[in-house]
């Protein structure tokens, strides 16, 4: 499989920057406020989230250094935005019960269509769905019940 070209890797790399800009934008302030100030009253749900945000706000930034190891942290918040779109807000939507939170939400989950845009699809199929899955027994990769130097050695 040939290379990406540098051009792809930058708008990979530009992915990555706009969910680390964003989230220091409209997540990180609060999450400060909140580390400094804890209010007792938050919903258990909105720490959860909050704290997501922030472990894929970091790793967006890593992202920026390792745009194609770092894959699956976008292919996860792709995913997730797009299982909550399924289950959550079009059944608000076709019920007529869409109420404001979950608009505001949709417009959140819709912005992952830009990440979507930087993905290298043809590589990331290649590369999931085009090479054999690791082993998962010693010597499974050599075909022989003894394995490998590696294997016996840990």
């Amino acid at each position: 499989m040939r290379e990406l070209s540098l051009f792809r890797l930058y708008l990979l790399r530009a992915g990555y920057l706009f969910i680390a800009v964003g989230l220091a934008i409209f997540m990180w302030p609060d999450f400060i406020r909140q580390m400094a100030h804890p209010d007792p009253q938050r919903e258990l749900m909105d720490g959860v989230v909050a704290c997501m945000q922030a472990a894929l706000s970091l790793l967006a930034l890593l992202g920026l250094r390792y745009p194609l190891r770092m894959l699956p942290v976008l292919l996860w918040e792709m995913l997730w935005k797009a299982i909550w779109l399924l289950i959550v807000a079009l059944p608000a939507w076709s019920s007529g019960q869409m109420t404001d939170a979950i608009a505001e939400n949709v417009f959140a989950c819709a912005l992952g269509a830009v990440v979507a845009i930087t993905v290298p699809w043809d590589y990331v199929f290649k590369q999931l769905a085009g090479k054999p899955g690791d082993r998962w027994a010693k010597g499974a990769a050599t075909g022989t019940a003894a394995g490998t130097a590696a294997d016996v050695g840990g």
